[in-house]
């Protein structure tokens, strides 16, 4: 546990540091370029990585920013607020294709003020498709459409060209995009349409191309906390780290006292809020509303009556979706680690039952039956037949006398008198059922 608690401080204890980390001061005669890589998925990690290196050279008033960049695409929305983010930059910028800017990735180099791209990259095939992969819906793609052509036009390049890499239905059969074909330009075409300045073999080619050969450069790297925020914020490891934490903490519950499965499913939870909250996409009050679910789940252990254990899951839930601004993946998520989960309890329990670890105390496994001697009630069948009188009307229920005993009774048909003779016909648990005894029976 100790471990546990050491892991969880310094995860708290990088918080702060990742946001009070400032830009290094750069001491520079001539000009300065700052040169900044965007790679991988685009997501919103990779939008706040952007944020602190662009504002970084702006507090150090660099001459031009340089993005490196080689990405296969990503999310729409991390994207778009990339492309507002780049609107705002006041300083000349630079995008080096070093290898591939599709789909989100070309969205982003359009903002740039100049493109170069080598001489095996690619541009464009930015189609928008749905997180199961599915096409997206016309009004979805009616959007990026219109958006793709605006950040072509804010680079001051043709629009058209841009909405055919989003637009498959546009027709450039010279640029081997027909009807029906996404439209992806390498350096030749690019060159050719307007979406590239030039073909360069490396980045000092772009530096000698923008005439910077001879600026101080500086290469800004991710930090480890926003690689890891980048990593986390994964869809993938999304689900992997939901499901972990789901199985953990199913798996400790048939476990004696709090071990390895447990704390693997904590710092699974943990991590998933902390890279959320590292990548910009959830605030403090996140991690408050995880920890009163927690409280109350474990308040429930002590107070048994499902109310408590119910909101505390209700706040955890609540919680992951506010750490998110992709409700349709992070449901995706969830619905994989819940299935996951599942399976797991359901073999824990035909294999071990309920009779282990924390089960045992916060679930009654024992039965009262009748091979261990428990009965529901005492059987009465041998007063069926007995005959007795009525001490109380019967309307339908009250009281009978027979042989010296008195029973609760309930009468069928009419109404019975006191002191009327009366027989018991029937016993059902301990409902005994009587009628009067007509004259002519006595």
């Amino acid at each position: 546990m100790k471990k546990i608690y050491a892991i969880m401080l310094m995860l708290v204890i990088l918080i702060p540091v990742v946001h009070v980390l400032g830009p290094q001061s750069v001491e520079a005669d001539g000009e300065t370029v700052y040169v900044i890589p965007i790679e991988n998925e685009v997501e919103k990690g990779l939008g706040a990585f952007l944020t602190r290196a662009i504002n970084e050279a702006q507090e150090q008033e660099a001459d031009h920013i340089v993005f490196e960049v080689n990405t296969p695409g990503g999310l729409v929305e991390a994207a778009n607020d990339i492309g507002e983010l780049l609107q705002a930059v006041e300083i000349d910028t630079t995008t080096y294709i070093r290898s591939r800017a599709l789909s989100a990735g070309s969205y982003i180099a359009l903002f740039s003020d100049n493109i170069y791209m080598a001489p095996q990259a690619t541009i464009g095939a930015s189609g928008i498709i749905n997180n199961d992969g599915t096409a997206a819906d016309q009004k979805a793609q009616s959007y990026w459409r219109e958006a793709m052509g605006s950040a072509a036009e804010a680079g001051g390049r043709e629009r058209i060209y841009a909405e055919a890499m989003a637009d498959a239905s546009i027709d450039l059969p010279e640029y081997n995009a027909p009807e029906g074909t996404y439209l992806t330009l390498g350096p030749t075409k690019a060159l050719e349409v307007g979406y590239s300045n030039g073909t360069v073999a490396s980045l000092n080619d772009v530096l000698v191309a923008l005439e910077l050969e001879n600026a101080t450069i500086v290469d800004v790297e991710q930090q480890p906390a926003e690689s890891l925020a980048r990593f986390l914020t994964n869809s993938v490891v999304v689900s992997i780290l939901l499901s972990l934490a789901g199985i953990g903490l199913v798996v400790e519950l048939y476990s004696p006292g709090f071990g390895v499965a447990g704390s693997v499913g904590l710092i699974s939870l943990l991590l998933f809020f902390y890279g959320h909250l590292i990548a910009g996409l959830a605030g403090y009050e996140v991690f408050v509303l995880l920890i009163l679910g927690a409280a109350l789940i474990v308040i429930e252990f002590f107070v048994p009556g499902g109310i408590l254990g119910g909101l505390g899951t209700m706040s955890i839930i609540v919680s992951l979706f506010m750490a998110t601004d992709n409700i349709f993946a992070l449901s995706l998520s969830l619905l994989i680690a819940i299935t996951l989960t599942i399976l797991v309890a359901v073999y824990l329990y035909k294999r071990i039952g309920l009779q282990k670890g924390l089960l045992r105390h916060i679930i009654l496994a024992d039965r009262e039956t009748v091979d261990k001697g428990y009965v529901s009630s005492v059987s009465r069948k041998q007063l069926v037949g007995l005959t007795g009188r009525a001490l109380t009307p019967l309307r339908p229920s009250g009281t009978g006398l027979f042989e010296g005993e008195r029973l609760d009774i309930v009468s069928v048909g009419n109404f019975i008198n006191q002191n009327d003779p009366i027989e018991i016909i029937s016993v059902n648990g301990s409902r005994i059922v009587v009628q009067r005894i007509e004259e002519e029976e006595k």
